[in-house]
């Protein structure tokens, strides 16, 4: 039996972003979690610039195809 992975409220968050923005946005999701850190940055507000920055990190991780499939099947 595995260990369950603890993940924090932060965590969580960007992963829920993350898959709303695929699932809304598909390829383009990337660009909407960059314009979103940048709108945070631009406000000073840096933990939810970090938290987009995860976001980011986690779309990257994803696989093209990983996307499109997603937002195909709206």
């Amino acid at each position: 039996m595995r260990p369950k992975m603890v993940v924090d409220e932060d965590e969580r968050r960007a992963r829920q972003e993350a898959h709303w923005l695929i699932r809304e946005f598909g390829a383009e999701a990337p660009l909407y979690a960059a314009i979103k850190a940048e709108k945070a940055i631009e406000q000073k507000d840096f933990g939810r610039c970090a938290r987009w920055k995860r976001v980011l990190e986690i779309l990257a991780d994803q696989q093209p195809a990983d996307i499109r499939r997603s937002a195909s099947a709206k």
